[in-house]
């Protein structure tokens, strides 16, 4: 079993990006979900209220991130603006992040029809999870550093499905080829390359997946969700991947083997 795809998506619900090697850093892969898309007082912006946001198209560069739409003249967030601390919140995570630049926000604003901001998280998250004696720090992802995908379990759940859905559609970070479908829910804790990851659990997922990443339309029969509703209801809810801890760091690569450290038997 190999690493087959590293996706780094820099801003919440933006497009993501396919690298062929990243830093594995404890909050996450570099710059993986740095920018956030914010009301005025904070509160995250995600494509499950504003699905055009699958479309917004971004491009690191040093020091900073570009942002691109179809028919829009791209902009420039530069970091070294983003200077005032501000209040961010994402679910029931309140925490600070960085605010500056009121063009960009101006640029967002009009792009989603209502006022926004953007904003960063800055060198190191303020955001930790878990208990005091073992946190961990998350960016502005929904609750855990790595989200994992098994390449067999979406080929299994394509062959349910009148229209086949990418990976895109589930936004991961890290894509293995298991040997068999749905044998990630049985892992407990993986190494990939010299990285080592626990599993906190199973990714419950929402309507999030019928959006289309190409078009940000939403399906009309609620799928790839009914038939995940139908056959993979575990524990948590509708599950689909892995959310992962790292107990280290380092460089990740594609062809990087993939081993079972510990199996569980958690459903």
């Amino acid at each position: 079993m190999q690493l087959i795809n590293i996706f780094v998506h820099p801003l919440k619900s933006g497009r993501g990006i396919a690298y062929s090697q990243a830093f594995a850093s404890r909050q996450g892969l570099l710059h993986d979900r740095a920018w956030l898309l914010a009301t005025p007082d904070g509160n995250f912006i995600t494509a499950r209220t504003h699905p055009q946001l699958v479309l917004l198209e971004t491009e690191l560069i040093p020091g900073g991130l570009l942002l691109k739409m179809a028919n829009k003249s791209a902009i420039l967030a530069m970091t070294n603006c983003y200077q005032r601390q501000v209040r961010a919140q994402v679910w029931k995570d309140n925490f600070s992040a960085w605010h500056g630049d009121t063009q960009v926000d101006n640029w967002l604003s009009e792009l989603m029809g209502e006022p926004c901001q953007l904003l960063w998280l800055g060198q190191h998250s303020q955001r930790l999870r878990g208990s005091a004696q073992d946190s961990y720090p998350v960016s502005f992802a929904d609750g855990y550093p790595y989200l994992l995908v098994n390449q067999a379990s979406l080929n299994d759940l394509n062959r349910q499905l009148k229209t086949p859905v990418t990976l895109r559609h589930f936004r991961p970070n890290l894509v293995v080829n298991a040997a068999y479908p749905w044998e990630e829910d049985e892992w407990k804790s993986i190494q990939i390359g010299n990285i080592i990851f626990d599993v906190a659990k199973p990714c419950t997922r929402c309507t999030f997946i019928t959006i289309n990443p190409d078009s940000a339309i939403i399906s009309t029969d609620n799928e790839p969700l009914e038939t995940l509703i139908k056959t993979h209801s575990l524990g948590d809810g509708v599950c689909f991947g892995l959310n992962l801890i790292p107990r280290n760091e380092g460089i990740l690569k594609l062809g990087d083997p993939v081993q079972i450290l510990e199996n569980q038997y958690v459903f």
